[in-house]
């Protein structure tokens, strides 16, 4: 119950931070997002969002692995990097996404290395119409 009710703050938290930190809009609703829903092992879902952006979120454990999952559509490529809370960045990769379909791109990294609490990850897209959508997940 309690990690349910973290999850619905943070994604509220990481919406809000995407729009302040990138200054992106979200695209049509009609479009859909590229990545489902990342259900009760969730700390951060961004349904989607167009060109550069990003998120601040809290809530990490140290204790369980991390995942970062981006996935854009498009044209061009994102650059996606995420610094942890007094260690810098902890992640960094890029992802190509074609016209038409969806490029995905993952990392997992293991427990300790996304430090407890606060979080940021930067999405910087090649395009203004790229489109982008990611979750930060702690599978139990």
């Amino acid at each position: 119950m309690i990690r349910a009710k973290k999850t619905a703050v943070l994604t509220m938290l990481a919406a809000l931070g995407a729009v302040g930190l990138g200054g992106a809009l979200p695209a049509s609703a009609a479009d859909g997002g590229m990545l489902p829903h990342p259900g009760p092992e969730g700390l951060v879902w961004v349904e989607e969002f167009r060109d550069d952006g990003g998120v601040a979120s809290g809530g990490a454990w140290e204790s369980l692995p991390t995942i970062l999952t981006v996935a854009c559509e498009g044209g061009g490529t994102v650059r996606v990097t995420m610094e942890s809370n007094g260690v810098g960045t902890v992640a960094a990769f890029d992802v190509e996404c074609p016209v038409g379909s969806a490029g995905v791109g993952s990392v997992r990294m293991d427990a300790g290395v996304v430090r407890p609490g606060s979080f940021t990850i930067g999405v910087d897209a090649s395009a203004q119409t790229t489109r982008w959508s990611l979750t930060v997940t702690q599978p139990e």
